[in-house]
């Protein structure tokens, strides 16, 4: 039995968004959905949420359907463009959402953690990538979309490994946006702090959500419109987007998820 209902009329086309059960990834499915994309949408555990999504973007008309892969898996990730072309037809956009993020150090530093990271963060991005220009019908064009981190453009020592996977990702969206021309466009997004990280108190995160130029970070629907933004600009390729509230230009020698709690 399938969970995709009818096709509505005037589909844009079909969105593979990775991590789209909840938060940020979520948010970007939604906001596709309403632009007029059909969705798939990946979830590794958090099955449930993945189906309200689901329903969500079928209150709005699309056609959707739930897709669970653990992306660290190299087969899995090769066989989700199939699946997605089985219950939807040819996909032509893909939001690389889904990210591993763990704290490490110099100090901490262990060759495991960075292999894990670079899997999800990178490879698996690299992979769709490849599929999607390899599936695409002769006459389409496809777009990839990098969700990568402010911090690449304002580096600071901790998150090591998760930081060095984006990095990684940040150039392969340079290098398959010229490899992978004309027929798909790959663009990055990078935001800024714009969820509570885990661990961190509502007050830590609310003063350096706050601590940008324009007084306020990112929030999901600021990067969802980037992405919508993206998707459309078919003159755009092998850049980024930094949707961090001017992040990036206040230097800071720690994460902003470790900025002290505010004094009384």
């Amino acid at each position: 039995m399938t969970t995709s209902s009818r096709p509505a009329p005037r589909a844009v086309g079909v969105a593979l968004v990775t991590g789209a059960a909840r938060r940020i990834g979520r948010e970007i499915a939604i906001a596709l959905a309403r632009e007029g994309w059909d969705i798939a949408v990946h979830y590794a555990s958090s099955r449930a949420d993945a189906y309200v999504t689901v329903g969500e973007i079928q209150g709005l008309g699309r056609r959707a359907f739930p897709i669970n892969r653990d992306i660290a898996i190299e087969s899995g990730v090769r066989s989700m463009l199939a699946e997605c072309n089985d219950e939807l037809g040819p996909v032509r956009c893909i939001v690389n959402n889904a990210a591993r993020f763990e704290f490490d150090d110099a100090a901490s530093f262990h060759v495991d953690l960075l292999l894990e990271l670079m899997r999800v963060n990178a490879a698996a991005p690299i992979l769709l990538a490849q599929g999607l220009h390899a599936s695409l019908p002769a006459t389409a064009q496809g777009v990839v979309i990098n969700l990568l981190d402010q911090k690449l453009a304002n580096p600071n020592p901790d998150f090591l490994s998760y930081t060095l996977s984006k990095a990684a990702l940040a150039e392969a969206t340079v290098l398959l946006a010229q490899a992978l021309a004309p027929r798909v466009r790959v663009v990055g997004i990078a935001p800024g702090i714009t969820l509570p990280a885990p661990g961190q108190s509502e007050r830590g995160f609310v003063r350096a959500h706050t601590a940008t130029p324009l007084g306020r970070g990112s929030m999901p629907a600021d990067i969802a419109e980037a992405v919508v933004y993206a998707v459309r600009a078919r003159a755009i390729t092998g850049t980024v987007l930094t949707v961090d509230g001017g992040q990036h230009l206040v230097p800071s020698a720690r994460d902003v998820m470790f900025m002290t709690e505010p004094k009384e």
